[in-house]
């Protein structure tokens, strides 16, 4: 299984435009072969004196694939294609760590 934890960068004013676009391709992609979770989530206060500041400009991508073969082929499907091409003007950057769990899991 590999876990993808990734961040969407967006330029001032335009994280709901990146949002609704994201939306829009959900389930198509919880519909790949291999996908086992996907969604979006953002950043609220806590209170929790290890997290950093809240960052308004950051979506975070949360993923859970078969294998790394099943988000290769993510990654040349049409559905995140469309959304890259929707959303790119509105997109500083992203990034993404892709990991591998360790030990027992709950699976």
């Amino acid at each position: 299984m590999i876990h993808v934890l990734a961040q969407i960068i967006v330029k001032p004013g335009q994280k709901e435009k990146v949002l609704e676009e994201f939306l829009k391709i959900v389930d198509q992609v919880r519909a790949e072969p291999g996908c086992l979770e996907y969604g979006a989530a953002v950043e609220i206060p806590s209170g929790i004196p290890v997290q950093p500041p809240v960052r308004e400009n950051v979506i975070h991508v949360i993923e859970k694939w078969e294998s790394l073969e099943a988000l290769q082929q993510h990654l040349q499907a049409a559905p995140l294609q469309t959304f890259l091409q929707q959303a790119g003007p509105s997109i500083e950057q992203i990034v993404a760590s892709v990991l591998q769990p360790v030990g027992p899991s709950v699976y």
